[in-house]
């Protein structure tokens, strides 16, 4: 029977990404990712618990990497997991866990739009009146379908 080796993450850069090129030409890129969770401990105190998770993005995640992520973006990452095992600088055996991503999405928030811009400065698009279909915010809603209607797919 076959395994599932699997890994989603969705949590803010740490530090901004680490690139280097290999002297094949390849790229990768080094990121630290902490997700957050928060509980009410028995004390009735509320405690907040972080990790922090190490991936490693190769070739084209890599220049994404490289061109667009920066220290507190938010990202969500899949990938697998992989076991890792090195010597330290006394010796001593140590393992860790590396997240090799297979993929990457970038989420954005208000936080990350361009220095200056505000949400007034951002063009808006006209809204395209489809009869009554408009909801609160402006945006046309498309209509429904008719009995014989092909779907474009």
């Amino acid at each position: 029977m076959a395994g599932v080796n699997k890994v989603i993450i969705l949590g803010n850069l740490g530090a901004d990404p680490e690139v280097r090129a290999l002297p094949s030409g390849m790229k990768v890129a080094n990121i630290n990712i902490a997700t957050s969770e928060s509980y009410t401990g028995k004390d009735g105190q509320r405690v907040e618990q972080t990790e922090w998770h190490r991936v490693e993005l190769w070739d084209n995640l890599a220049n994404i990497a490289e061109q667009y992520l920066k220290k507190g973006n938010q990202v969500y990452i899949e990938g697998k997991i992989r076991s890792e095992e090195w010597q330290d600088k006394a010796g001593a055996t140590v393992r860790g866990y590396r997240i090799r991503a297979t993929s990457l999405n970038l989420i954005g928030s208000r936080n990350d739009r361009p220095a200056g811009e505000t949400p007034e400065s951002r063009p808006r698009p006209e809204p395209v009146n489809l009869g009554n279909a408009v909801s609160a915010s402006g945006a046309a809603f498309p209509p429904m379908m008719e009995e014989g209607d092909v779907l474009p797919f």
